[in-house]
């Protein structure tokens, strides 16, 4: 059998694991805090939050950027239902804007004209994807977000390592807080790195991260300096409605191995890449590309499109190859529908739903089993 994704776990990882459980603490102790620094440090942001799954880091996201009724807020409907509904979690809406079809990303010349035809302060923020794993260039998202008075969460669930480079020539890597406000990761099995569930938030705001604690943990907080009164060292104060959204410093543990080879596997995915680029570059099977000197994909996902994609998909699951479709547009699914969004409202999306497919993606992918992958989609293909 050959998934479209798969985690690696290795012997040093079994070892930091097996340390975290034989450690004082499962839960709220040293390893949360040593993920936290060396996550951020990985990304280049200043600061990190660790949490219970990107879900979670995505609702605290958008509870600490005061996301209400009254929020208006941009994304993409090709992406996973939880980018979006953080939105709906505080009560906002939610304003799907369609995809550039040469990438799958959010079409930042379609945000622009949807904000030029609306007033200033319609909307209240941004949330771009990078989607597969490609960086959306959040410099261009900056000058827009500036300019309307918006917040941006970058979700970088599919892009650790990935990066762009901006107009001063500078790499921008994905998470590291230089232009978004606040960005969010996923530590999902099939992710680049993985603890079985597990999410991040980075940011260079102090103002966020400190706001981000007291969130994670109940709104509860022992620091002597954010008491309103101290009666001794028992006490705590609930100082905002928050959420049990923590870590266990099993999962950190872990998380700390993985980081350690994150490197490696990144490597792995683009050479992977690269061989399926080879072999679909002169046949009837469309793949994405992207100018490599100006960034570097991820590459969470290799999605290509083809006609008769339900066949293809089929045909491969009948070789044990299990492709999957990444994404039905949010705004299609029924719950969304339920709230008024319709299908046909965002043509190229729901275009692009209709021939993609993700195939076999992940570090440990032999070449032997690639080959077998590229084998049956030509084969079926023609």
């Amino acid at each position: 059998m050959i998934p479209y994704g798969k985690q690696h776990i290795s012997e040093q990882d079994i070892a930091a694991v097996t340390a975290a459980l034989q450690h004082d603490f499962l839960t709220q102790g040293p390893k949360i805090a040593e993920f936290e620094e060396k996550f951020a440090q990985y990304v280049g942001a200043k600061y990190a939050v660790a949490l219970a799954n990107g879900t979670a880091a995505l609702h605290l996201c958008a509870l600490a950027l005061n996301v209400n009724e009254k929020s208006r807020v941009i994304t993409t409907p090709i992406t996973f239902a939880a980018s979006a509904n953080c939105v709906l979690y505080c009560g906002g809406k939610v304003e799907f804007v369609d995809i550039d079809p040469k990438t799958a990303l959010i079409d930042l010349e379609k945000v622009e004209n949807l904000l030029q035809a609306n007033p200033k302060g319609t909307f209240s923020g941004i949330i771009p994807v990078d989607f597969m794993g490609l960086p959306v260039n959040l410099e261009k998202v900056r000058t827009l977000a500036d300019e309307y008075g918006l917040w941006i969460i970058e979700d970088a669930c599919h892009a650790p390592g990935g990066y762009f480079i901006d107009s001063k020539g500078e790499k921008q890597t994905c998470g590291n807080g230089n232009y978004a406000d606040l960005a969010i990761f996923s530590f999902h099995p099939v992710k680049h790195i993985a603890c079985g569930e597990g999410g991040m938030i980075t940011t260079n705001r102090k103002d966020l991260y400190d706001k981000l604690q007291l969130l994670r943990t109940h709104g509860i907080t022992k620091n002597p300096d954010l008491l309103q009164e101290n009666h001794g060292g028992w006490y705590y104060e609930m100082q905002t409605l928050g959420y049990n959204y923590r870590l266990p410093d099993i999962l950190a543990a872990l998380g700390v191995s993985q980081l350690e080879r994150a490197d490696e596997g990144l490597e792995k995915r683009q050479e992977i890449a690269t061989r399926y680029d080879a072999a679909f570059k002169n046949s009837k099977v469309c793949f994405f590309q992207y100018p490599k000197e100006k960034i570097k994909h991820a590459y969470h996902l290799y999605v290509i499109q083809v006609e008769d994609r339900k066949g293809l998909y089929d045909y491969l699951r009948t070789h044990q190859i299990f492709a999957q479709v990444h994404y039905i547009p949010v705004h299609t699914l029924p719950y969304y529908q339920s709230l008024g969004y319709q299908k046909g409202t965002l043509p190229r999306a729901e275009s692009y739903y209709q021939t993609c497919l993700s195939l076999p993606m992940y570090p440990t992918l032999t070449e032997a089993e690639q080959d077998f992958v590229i084998e049956k989609v030509l084969e079926f293909c023609g």
